[in-house]
Order: structure tokens, then sequence, then C-alpha cells
């Protein structure tokens, strides 16, 4: 693709990013067969080389995003199937993420827009406030046919029973049990641990089991990603910083052999720390290293030994692979083998590459779209006729959980951890 970018423009790193990414679109469109939004509303301007176009416009003229652009960037799920498609290797996430980040600069949304996308910054990173607002959301259920569409959608979606916070999220070092093999820290994150906090209890549990001294580091909290997405480059560099900082102050102190993330969503952001922080003196190098020790789980357990006591019984299990874990980290077999390895019977999702529609906040701020993509999820789940459904990413479990509740036959969903933690030994989990 020509770009005509001039030398001025250029000399803004981020532009000299984009004009490279840029430039390695061969306008081929591959991207538009594995595109989510493109297979729903077949508009060219709804697939990646279609954005692509629209970014390139508006990235060249300088200028203030339009309407046409910001609607389009919109409807992105950053679900990066064109990058896993793409053979000239354009980098697409970050391109789309120096959109947002333009967009969120130069456009002036809707009163309505601009004050849900502020709700959602403020709510979800912070643990306490969300956990707050869905016990309202919990009592506002009743009344949701009298709010706004967008904001009836997220009081729809509020869980029927909250669970109680863990103590395994507070700061603390949990000893492997034995010889100690590694010495891990573990990301909490934010919405996660409110609204399933028995994922880190068995992550935990199941790394000390299996050799790991296990570190919940001071300091450390929400990735980033949810804002980063939403193009609010500044809160989410501050996030990414704090957590930097602590998880350095770990590694320069006992050390650390990863740092491991069960939210594969959170686990393609910090990933990605030393890219966004590339330009910044003071936390570039730091910034790298975390790149280098993040790691998904299923990487970190594939290295240990597991083994299954015949805790759990020998179910079929439909294993739904996040587009950040399939697609943001190239990971695709690691969590299938590990189930197997636990005794499970482990069966792909048609359609498996694309996107269920959660796609951190755009379930919230594209509900119509996110839910043709949920329920068409959910059907395909249900044609493998498994027991139950496993996946790694919070986002997708609750998502999943409510296509499959909205379709008529409820089937368990768990992170992949719960599955492995109950088959060696762990609790049973609840719903069984």
């Amino acid at each position: 693709m020509q770009t005509s970018f001039t030398l001025a423009q250029l000399a803004d790193p981020d532009i000299a990013e984009a004009n490279t990414i840029l430039r390695k679109c061969v306008h081929c469109g591959f991207c538009t067969a594995t595109c989510p939004t493109y297979a729903l509303l077949g508009d060219e301007r709804d697939s990646p080389r279609g954005r692509i176009y629209l970014i390139k416009q508006m990235l060249e003229g300088g200028e203030a995003a339009t309407e046409e652009t910001v609607r389009h960037v919109d409807r992105c799920l950053s679900c990066l199937s064109c990058m896993t498609t793409c053979p000239s290797s354009v980098h697409y996430m970050h391109l789309v993420d120096h959109a947002r980040a333009h967009i969120e600069q130069t456009y002036q949304r809707s009163l309505g827009d601009r004050l849900l996308r502020s709700l959602l910054a403020w709510l979800l990173p912070y643990p306490g406030r969300f956990r707050w607002a869905l016990r309202g959301a919990m009592l506002a259920r009743p009344f949701a046919g009298l709010l706004p569409a967008k904001l009836r959608g997220m009081v729809q979606m509020a869980p029927k029973r909250l669970p109680a916070a863990s103590s395994v999220d507070l700061p603390q070092v949990f000893k492997a049990e034995g010889a100690r093999k590694k010495r891990v820290a573990l990301l909490t994150g934010c919405a996660q641990q409110v609204l399933d906090p028995a994922i880190n209890e068995a992550t935990i549990r199941l790394l000390t089991r299996l050799g790991c001294d296990v570190v919940v580091a001071p300091g450390s909290g929400c990735c980033g990603a949810l804002e980063h997405h939403m193009g609010r480059e500044a809160a989410a560099h501050a996030k990414a910083q704090a957590n930097i900082a602590a998880w350095i102050n770990e590694a320069d102190g006992e050390g650390l052999d990863a740092i491991v993330v069960n939210a594969s969503g959170c686990g393609t952001n910090l990933k990605d720390y030393g890219f966004m922080l590339r330009n910044d003196a003071a936390w570039a190098e730091r910034a790298a290293r975390v790149s280098a020790l993040a790691r998904d789980i299923s990487e970190v357990l594939l290295d240990l030994e597991i083994k299954p006591d015949g805790s759990a019984p020998a179910l079929k299990l439909a294993y739904h692979s996040a587009c950040s874990l399939q697609h943001g980290q190239k990971i695709t077999q690691a969590p299938k083998q590990l189930l197997q390895r636990a005794g499970f019977t482990v069966s792909d999702v048609p359609e498996g590459h694309l996107c269920c529609g959660s796609a951190g906040t755009y379930n919230l701020l594209q509900p119509e779209l996110a839910t043709q993509l949920r329920d068409r999820k959910a059907a395909n789940i249900r044609s493998v006729g498994a027991d139950a459904v496993a996946a790694g990413n919070i986002g997708c479990l609750v998502q999943i959980a409510g296509g499959l509740e909205a379709g008529g036959k409820a089937l368990p969903v768990l992170h992949t951890v719960q599955w492995l933690d109950w088959a060696t030994g762990g609790p049973k989990p609840a719903g069984f």
C-alpha cells in the first residue's frame, strides 16, 4: 500500500510505526474471510482491509476523525483473527490501537457515549467499585426495561449471584508444596476477581501443588487493557507502569521465572507492554523485561507435570479458544494438551476462529453485534455434544454462559485451570 505521510508527520514515532504497518498491506482481502463483523454485516468498511483504508485516510489527513471512520473502527472487536490470516504479517493490532487513540483525542462523541465510556473506565478496572456497581445492577434488574438500551444490556448481564471477595487476591506469597520448581508472580486482574474469584483460587492451588511459589505483588493490579482499547492511553500507561514497577521489584529481589496471567486478554496486553512504552526512556527497558516474563497460565503448566488423581469425571469438554489466546498470543494447542493429560476428552468448536462477542467492553458498547456473535458461538458449542465448556478468558466465560443459558441448554462453563485443578486434587467447582 502506498502512503503519503509528510516528513514532519513521520517524525512522530507513532505515525512512523503506522506507516510501516500500512505499507505491508497488499490489499489481498484474505482478512475479510475471517473477520467476524464482515461475516455479519458484509460491509467492506467493517472488514480489516476496509478499516485499514479508513485509518490511512484519517492519519494521513492529520485531522479529526470522521463519524464514518469512528463508527467502523468502533465495530472492530480487536479479535485479531485477521492477523492470523494475513500473509503479509500486517500488525493490525498496533494500527487499530493507534487509530483509537487518535479518535479519543480528536473526535467529539455524543454525550451519552462519552458518559458510558467514562463510566466503564471508572468502574471495570477497580474491583471495589465494580463489585458495588454489580450489586446495584442486581437490584435494578427488575426495572431493566425502563432503562436506555445500552444500560439495559449492562443490567441484564449482571450476575444473579455475586461471589464474595477472595483473600487470595491480596498481596502475599503462596509457598510451593514440596521442592520449589518455579517462583512466579500472578496477575490477579480486575473484573475477573469480582465476577469469578474461584479462577485465581484454582490457579494458586494448582501452581503450588505443582511446585511453584506464587507471588501476588504489592502494587500490581489491572493490566490497563480495557482503557487501552478505548484509546485512553494515559490511563492505560499509568496502570502498566504500576504493574511494571511491582513486578520488577520482585524480579530484582527474590527473582521471578514468569509473570502468570490466567485471563488471556490481559496476557496479550502484558506481552505488548514493551511496545506500548517503547518511546518512554524511563520505562522502555523495564517494560520489555516484563513482556519477556509474561506467560499465559497454559504455557507455564505445560512445563510442569499434570497428574490426574481421578477426582474429576471423564467429561467431554468443548474447548473455546479465546481470540486473545489463539490470535493475540498464538497459543492454540497447550490448553487442549493439558486438558487431555488431565483425563478429559476435548472437542474443538466449529468456527473456532470467530469471536464470541465479549472482547473486553465490546459486548457493552456494541450489544447488538455482540449478541449475534454470542448466539452463533453458543450454537456451535451445542453442536459438538459436549458435557461442559472450557476457556481461558473471563470475558469469554461470561459471554458464552449467557449465550448457552439464552439458548435453553445451559452447560457448565469453567476456566481451563478450574478443570485442571479439579482433576489433580482440587475441590469440585461450584455448579456440579
